[in-house]
């Protein structure tokens, strides 16, 4: 069975010596705390994450309208459901 060793230091390793060219950080040199503001925890999940496949005219359309283009992707599939359940409402296409 072997024994357990403890670690020696190696030849020639020294003790910290102070770097006049690399001093330790101090409190002053960090500054005040900065508080990081974000968007935070989502309340409640509205949204469900999934993949789609839209031609990339479609896409490119949508991001030429500026940021945001999955919101706006999102708005207009969302007056496309509405239109859709005052008129037809099977849910199927035609081949």
């Amino acid at each position: 069975m072997k024994r357990a060793t403890t670690l020696q230091k190696p030849k020639g390793f020294k003790a910290k010596v102070a770097d006049p060219a690399n001093p330790p950080w101090s409190e002053q040199m960090l500054g005040p705390p900065t508080l990081r503001r974000g968007r935070g925890p989502q309340q409640a999940p509205r949204k469900v994450s999934t993949t789609i496949r839209l031609d990339a005219d479609v896409i490119a359309f949508f991001r030429a309208r500026g940021p945001g283009f999955q919101t706006q992707i999102n708005d207009e599939l969302r007056k496309v459901v509405k239109r859709g359940q005052t008129s037809r409402s099977t849910g199927r296409r035609s081949a």
